[in-house]
């Protein structure tokens, strides 16, 4: 059986209204203790799934995990040890938005619509000056 991964914050909401308050934060201790949950496990599990499924910004990615439970503090810290890698991703997805779109819009609405999905002005013009390539 598989399970899904799950932020402290979430399990919190899940048993708040079943579990005691003391009996909960033992489970969730017990829980950290042995690997299960973290949330600087779940944003490397998070980031890796996104990159591997979507095109997302930086922003995007962000607004996700923050919409998990996922602290400010917990997220700048993994972007500062990870930067370079998000960058180098962000570029990918929108030179493969760039790509998509490029059929069916002109260059310059495909540059409203990254912005729009919170791309960094160098990711827009590193994709879109190569081509998408």
């Amino acid at each position: 059986m598989l399970y899904k991964k799950r932020t402290e914050r979430e399990i919190r909401q899940k048993f708040s209204n079943t579990y005691e308050e003391n009996l909960l934060e033992d489970v969730i201790a017990d829980l950290k203790e042995n690997g299960y949950v973290g949330d600087t496990i779940y944003i490397q599990r998070a980031i890796n799934e996104f990159m591997a499924l979507h095109n997302l910004s930086k922003r995007e990615i962000q607004y996700k995990l923050y919409a998990k439970g996922i602290s400010k503090e917990d997220f700048d810290n993994f972007l500062e040890n990870n930067l370079d890698e998000i960058e180098e991703y962000e570029v990918q997805s929108a030179s493969k938005i760039y790509q998509k779109k490029r059929a069916t819009m002109e260059k310059e609405d495909i540059r409203s619509y990254l912005i729009k999905k919170g791309y960094t002005k160098d990711a827009i013009d590193t994709a879109l000056a190569d081509g998408g390539e």
